[in-house]
């Protein structure tokens, strides 16, 4: 038998090992192949003139050479309807027609397949109009995956963390075409939390013969951070699915997958990739692909016995009798480290030489290529995912050992790989038998205790009249009645975090700036209504504790509750090891404010009119929302945060500039609201200027704002330019300079101003309040030329 298997990846070289291993296998031609089926087995030739999306070539050659089967390796040539060409030349394929290709080729097509048949999957829309898509997300309160509906890559999903990101994302994708034409329409599906696992299945149109459930890791960094790339690693089969889950699975998803395809006259031989959701609900499908994945193909493919031909079965697939066919797995685990170019999944080098130590890999690991090609006798780098290391064991732990060993085996310049592949399964896994310590965990007492000891100082400096600012018990006390409110005030609350600013922070190691943004983003929201903030209250997560920094961070903290006039009560620490990698850390806070009974909360719908005055007060910088995109801005310039801040290199580094902390306004603000000189406050965070302004204003009225009048800091547009961003998104990305807008009465101006300059804020009338009519927005720009 002679096999033509299509492509150049990683799951090529693992298909063309495995058939290869059949005594009926004569000889296995990859078009175009890699460095990896180039070398190493005389079973396996290259064919370099034949390149994946070149159908015509392949045509030609396999009318010519008439090999026993084709097996098409990636989505794209069966998109474009390769296996249909070859049947019309007589020729068995392993792999769907091109109409039943478009399970993947559309994830439209895919998600509209699931409704008619009943398949459990996520709710969904599908849009091909911007605004209607922005309307339909505007809508919605709850979180959203955004899927860029053609083929992508796979990189053509974005999961935002608000509704501000997921309107950048479906911008990006429609507007921007980031994907190019695979953005012309998009799927906004609603975001399914559990554990994700995916299954590979043989199938002929009929029946469908699973393998082992595997667990990519798509994120580039560890603890799945950083931006999605095509796979870092896999592992099979999973702990996340028992028999009976399998089962059910099978029941109600996977035959009926293919019991609608052959319902729909799509005729679907080949491998059906489904990917699953295990949700609280069940398992939901999240995909479809309708080839084999990469990395799950190298990881689960060596879990086939040796007493299965591989080539036998694929061929029953292709000519309709899988039934007929025993598809044996030994049971063993199976763990795949997939190492990348340094850079990957931007822009990398190629041509590196690489080097493997062949002869001293252990029993069950295998070397698969990717991203390699053959150059003057050696093996060099042409890809972003370069190889990867495949191993089987008896347990899950020994086969990820015994990866990370074959990984140590090979070398080249700049190499990249994650470190804790399969580390959902080990977190996950049964607690041993054996009695275990806190410290055995990972988790320090005596840290602990360190650090309350270390932090006490720094807490009590806090203290006001209702508390005594002491740590160490399990909460904190504030007696209304002490600090002066006996009429019983209103009680007001707010709870936030910092977001992805904390990576800044750990990327230089500068942590007690976020503590105080930490504080800000709490207190800032409260006195918006008037509130004065009381105590507050810190969580701090991590791996492992690190003294240095908690005590810095919190530390941080304390200052921020020093600006603002609130003590630091309480808080906790929490140590939990696989949730958070190396330094990594999380934050999360609340304030608790009041005001007094009696006392009419802000905004003041009713005392609002058409001619109030909006006044700008300056922020000092960033603050704390739109780091996604700032990191993304920095990464593509390919920056280093300790590089000298390009905008203007006297300020210092890019990374001290971004961690400025956000400005608190509460003891100003409150002094305003207590004099009753402000009608309404808006507090500039995520949305910008035209989301968040709207939000103090009654239905009625419409705020206009002019550019230009206040001063714009040098890092929003660097920003602004080297993003490529439009003035209309550039006001609703950022706060652009001003951190509060306020509403007060013309006669009131100077008064107000006066005020807030004894508290040294820098203030500007940067508009109006005029009649909105309903078809209007609540916030209208003027002089947006100044930004274009």
């Amino acid at each position: 038998m002679r096999i033509l298997v299509i492509g150049n990846g990683g799951r090529e070289h693992a298909l063309a090992w495995k058939l290869a291993e059949s005594e009926k296998v004569k000889k296995v031609y990859c078009a175009p192949g890699n460095g990896g089926t180039e070398t190493g087995n005389p079973k396996i030739e290259n064919l370099p003139e034949l390149k994946v999306e070149d159908i015509y070539s392949q045509i030609i050659w396999a009318n010519t050479k008439k090999p026993d089967l084709v097996v098409v390796g990636p989505e794209v040539p069966l998109v474009y309807g390769v296996e249909n060409q070859f049947r019309k030349s007589g020729i068995p394929v392993f792999g769907p027609s091109k109409e039943a290709a478009q399970m993947e080729g559309s994830k439209a097509f895919s998600k509209d397949f699931m409704k008619r048949h009943n398949i459990p999957t996520a709710a969904y829309e599908n849009f091909t109009d911007f605004e209607k898509a922005k309307e339909y997300l505007n809508s919605i309160n709850h979180n959203v995956v955004i899927k860029a509906s053609g083929l992508a890559a796979g990189k053509g999903v974005i999961i935002p963390q608000n509704k501000e990101e997921a309107i950048a994302a479906i911008k990006e994708i429609m507007e921007d075409k980031v994907f190019g034409s695979a953005g012309n329409e998009v799927v906004i599906e609603e975001y399914l939390e559990g554990d994700e696992l995916s299954i590979l299945s043989f199938c002929d149109g009929y029946t469908i013969k699973s393998l082992p459930p595997a667990q990519d890791h798509k994120r580039i960094f560890d603890g799945d951070q950083g931006p999605n790339t095509g796979g870092m690693g896999c592992y099979a089969p999973t702990r996340v699915a028992s028999k009976s889950v399998l089962d059910h699975v099978h029941k109600t998803i996977l035959q009926p997958t293919i019991d609608g395809l052959r319902k729909e006259k799509l005729p679907f031989r080949g491998c059906l990739f489904t990917g699953l959701m295990m949700t609280k609900d069940g398992p939901k499908v999240l995909e479809y692909n309708v080839r084999f994945g990469d990395p799950e193909t190298q990881t689960v493919l060596p879990l086939i016995s040796k007493d299965t031909d591989l080539a036998e079965v694929m061929l029953a697939c292709a000519n309709g009798c899988l039934d007929a066919v025993d598809i044996k797995i030994d049971n063993k685990f199976a763990a795949t480290v997939v190492v990348a170019a340094g850079g990957y999944p931007g822009s990398y080098k190629k041509g590196d030489e690489i080097t493997i130590d062949k002869d001293s890999l252990a029993e069950g690991t295998h070397i698969f290529h990717a991203g390699t090609t053959s150059k003057d006798g050696k093996i060099v780098t042409a890809g972003g995912r370069v190889i990867a290391a495949t191993a089987t064991a008896d347990t899950l732990e020994e086969a990820v050992k015994k990866a990370y060993e074959g990984v140590d085996k090979i070398k080249f310049d700049g190499m990249f790989f994650r470190k804790d592949i399969a580390h959902r399964a080990f977190r996950a896994s049964p607690a041993a038998a054996q009695s275990l310590t806190y410290a055995d965990a990972g988790v320090s007492i005596d840290a602990g205790n360190n650090l309350v000891e270390r932090i006490k100082t720094a807490v009590r400096s806090t203290k006001r009249t209702g508390t005594d600012a002491e740590i160490g018990g399990f909460g904190g006390v504030f007696d209304l009645d002490a600090a002066g409110y006996v009429d019983g005030p209103v009680i007001l609350g707010a709870i936030d975090g910092v977001g992805t600013k904390l990576k800044i922070a750990q990327a230089i190691g500068k942590h007690d700036t976020v503590g105080i943004d930490l504080v800000a983003m709490n207190v800032n929201d409260l006195v918006v209504q008037g509130a004065e903030p009381l105590f507050f209250l810190d969580c701090f997560s991590c791996s492992k504790l690190d003294l240095e920094i908690a005590a810095a961070f919190v530390e941080g903290v304390a200052e921020g509750c020093k600006q603002a006039g609130c003590a630091l009560i309480g808080g906790e620490t929490a140590e939990m090891p696989g949730m958070y990698q190396d330094e990594e850390y999380d934050a999360v806070g609340a304030a608790v404010g009041a005001v007094a009974r009696g006392t009419k909360l802000l905004p003041d719908f009713d005392g609002m009119k058409a001619g109030d005055v909006l006044l700008g007060i300056a922020s000092s910088g960033i603050h704390s929302n739109g780091f996604s995109l700032v990191r993304k801005i920095v990464e593509r310039e390919g920056l280093s945060y300790t590089d000298p801040a390009p905008w203007n290199p006297a300020l210092g580094s890019i990374g001290e500039v971004l961690l400025k902390p956000t400005r608190i306004y509460t003891k100003s603000l409150v002094s305003l609201a207590k004099k009753k000189l402000t009608k309404g406050m808006s507090h500039i965070t995520g949305g910008g200027l035209t989301e968040n302004v709207p939000r103090m204003l009654p239905s009625h009225l419409q705020a206009t704002i002019e550019v230009g009048t206040w001063s714009v800091p040098e890092e929003f547009m660097w920003l602004k330019e080297k993003g490529g961003i439009k003035g209309s998104e550039f006001a609703r990305t950022w706060n652009v300079g001003l951190g509060m807008v306020i509403v007060v009465e013309e006669k009131d101006i100077e008064e107000v101003k006066r005020i807030l300059g004894e508290f040294g804020e820098t203030v500007t009338t940067v508009g109006k309040l005029q009649e909105r009519k309903a078809e209007e927005p609540g916030c209208v720009l003027t002089n947006l030329e100044k930004w274009e």
